[in-house]
């Protein structure tokens, strides 16, 4: 990793004592959610500008999925597209056990794969979820998202990770998040939008 200094603009190898200064990227707010009295079943994010390098998504959401199951998938979708173009991927596990899941041809990416609580989980517990869209205003380049997501359910909760890809070249103007299974996001539910800047 080649580090900056502030200063000068010269570049070093290290943070070690007598090198360069080290310039990290900066983050930038774009949007925010909160989700009021009665839910929602999606959020969007857009005319989102392309001044960034990368984006990233926050999200801390409690779905409203029943059924015994105590964590809920929430899918992506750029510019509102909805045609097979998005490939994915899925590592999570439980506590009993480890499992994968891949898929081509798909009408959305990964998101916030299995991190999010549901009405069948701790009272009142809320999962979270980073996820990290890569060069989305390229349109020389497919898109890339990974994302990384976990809650708790007094001990016996779900972690994940994912990636996805988006074919297409166009650059991204718009997010929607929404429930694979048609779970809605409660009060309290919350999401932001941060551009990075290299």
């Amino acid at each position: 990793m080649s580090v900056s200094s502030v200063k000068t603009g010269a570049t070093g190898i290290s943070l070690l004592t007598g090198n360069a200064y080290y310039l990290p990227p900066d983050f930038e707010s774009i949007a925010t959610v909160s989700v009021g009295s009665g839910g929602t079943s999606s959020i969007d994010f857009t005319s989102i500008p392309s001044t960034y390098t990368h984006l990233q998504i926050k999200l801390l959401g409690r779905s409203n999925r029943s059924g015994g199951a105590v964590t809920d998938n929430w899918r992506i979708r750029f510019n509102s597209d909805t045609a097979s173009n998005y490939t994915r991927h899925e590592m999570w596990g439980d506590g009993g056990g480890a499992y994968a899941y891949g898929a081509g041809n798909e009408t959305s990416g990964s998101g916030a794969s299995l991190s999010l609580s549901t009405t069948s989980s701790t009272s009142n517990n809320f999962g979270v979820a980073v996820i990290d869209i890569l060069d989305y205003a390229n349109t020389n380049k497919y898109k890339t998202t990974r994302g990384l997501g976990g809650t708790d359910n007094n001990g016996g909760g779900a972690v994940a990770i994912s990636s996805s890809v988006w074919r297409s070249t166009s650059a991204v103007t718009s997010i929607t998040l929404f429930g694979e299974l048609g779970g809605t996001l409660q009060q309290y539910s919350h999401a932001a939008l941060y551009g990075i800047t290299a």
